[in-house]
């Protein structure tokens, strides 16, 4: 009894615990992470700074860390993994990922585009004039110098010798508009800040490439797009043509340090920053070759977060909501076992107290009743003392199957409430054994 009371005090006070945890206040005050972006005067640093905003005006922290890019980001995030400062970070697909390969969050649903400025560049439109020209790359260690480096390292690319240089964005911009540089090759959002001040405000031409096509099919990553005829001056049409340009998907990254309820709640600020971004996820394939986080893949397959993602974020980061389902279904068929070992012992005990009471009818015969064997009204078979011997073997059965049927109750296994038919079970045993002592006890006096 003890131990059930014990048993039902602690699932009480459980549940009081989890109420009392709920998390009523729909905000994100419980996140602190840090997400490594890029230069200050690129795409990324200004991206992770919105979703920094929406976090501050929901209670949270996020941390916008400047980097030198994407490959920058994805050795951060590696050499984070064990002091944890760093959980998220931004980078080009392609990157170099090293091993072990970080987490893939999400996709964002606009590509960036690769981008070639220079004085002079209305007049490129085919590989062939790429031949010999001074092309800045970005910051060593970035994703631009990365993706111009495997641009450029293809064999009929290579063969054009072309003078390829790190500097950072904003420089090489302005060596472009000093003409220092032929081209500048920018990887960015074609909406980006830095992008439009470079064609309206510099002067810088976009370079085009008709057949960009045929080089995209042969770096996995690449995809074409076209940058339409007045897109950032439509009155003095700049460009002043249609400009086919690569296109490269930006990934958000971890390295496994943040938990369900950080990951979750930096996925639903992405989600507010980018309209398209769970469709994006969704509905297109991943083929980065990185896997997608399993706390991703419940939130873009539910179009948002999980009820306990939001009200109990400490309980998901214990596990899953999922794998809770099956802890539930675990407990109910564990209650369900318990109930079943409960009445099997039950009926093994009422089983065996009818067995020893047919073996009385074999004494006093079918119809003697316990007041019967009690008061010597039934009729016996046989001389005193073996009937007095009998009476002995079957008193002992009924007292070790009263102890028995008084640990049966007190087990575990017996439901609150139901050990009242042990009681009763108990309590048939003790009128049958009461009986059978005084017929033994006039027996014996004779």
């Amino acid at each position: 009894m003890a131990l059930r009371i014990g048993a039902v005090v602690l699932v009480i006070g459980g549940l009081g615990f989890l109420i009392s945890r709920l998390d009523l206040q729909r905000n994100l005050g419980r996140l602190d992470v840090g997400v490594s972006s890029g230069a200050k005067e690129g795409n990324y640093y200004r991206l992770v700074g919105g979703l920094a905003d929406l976090a501050t005006a929901e209670k949270g922290k996020l941390r916008n860390l400047e980097s030198e890019g994407s490959a920058d980001n994805v050795r951060k995030l590696a050499a984070a993994r064990k002091g944890c400062e760093l959980q998220f970070g931004l980078a080009q697909d392609g990157t170099a990922w090293g091993d072990p390969k970080p987490e893939l969050i999400g996709r964002l649903p606009k590509s960036e585009s690769v981008m070639f400025f220079g004085k002079d560049a209305d007049r490129i439109k085919d590989f062939a004039q790429l031949a010999k020209l001074k092309i800045g790359i970005g910051p060593a260690g970035s994703g631009a110098a990365a993706i111009g480096r495997t641009i450029f390292e293809l064999p009929e690319l290579k063969a054009l010798e072309a003078e390829l240089s790190n500097h950072p964005l904003a420089e090489q911009l302005d060596l472009a508009a000093k003409g220092e540089l032929d081209l500048a090759l920018v990887v960015m959002d074609e909406d980006a800040a830095l992008v439009k001040r470079a064609v309206t405000e510099q002067g810088l031409q976009l370079a085009g490439f008709g057949h960009a096509d045929v080089i995209a099919r042969r770096i996995p990553h690449l995809r074409t797009g076209r940058i339409g005829a007045g897109e950032y001056d439509p009155v003095k049409l700049i460009p002043a043509t249609d400009k086919r340009v690569f296109r490269i998907e930006t990934l958000v990254l971890g390295n496994g340090c943040a938990g369900r309820t950080q990951t979750s709640d930096v996925l639903i600020l992405l989600a507010r920053q980018f309209p398209e971004f769970i469709r994006h996820n969704r509905d297109t394939p991943n083929a980065t070759g990185l896997e997608l986080t399993s706390t991703s893949r419940e939130f873009f397959e539910k179009g948002g977060p999980e009820l306990a993602d939001e009200y109990a974020p400490w309980l998901v980061d214990v596990m899953p909501p999922a794998n809770w389902a099956y802890v539930v279904m675990g407990i109910s068929l564990l209650f369900n076992a318990m109930g079943f070992g409960h009445r099997f012992r039950l009926w093994r005990i009422d089983v065996a107290r009818v067995t020893l009471e047919s073996e009385l009818t074999k004494l006093f015969g079918e119809a003697a009743t316990v007041d019967d064997i009690a008061t010597g009204a039934a009729k016996t078979a046989g001389t005193p003392e073996e009937l007095a011997k009998k009476i002995d073997g079957i008193i002992t059965a009924f007292e070790q199957l009263s102890m028995r049927s008084r640990k049966y109750s007190l087990s575990m296994l017996v439901p609150m409430g139901q050990e009242m038919a042990y009681r009763y079970q108990e309590e048939l045993i003790h009128q049958m054994m009461t009986a059978l002592r005084t017929a033994k006890q006039r027996l014996v006096k004779g």
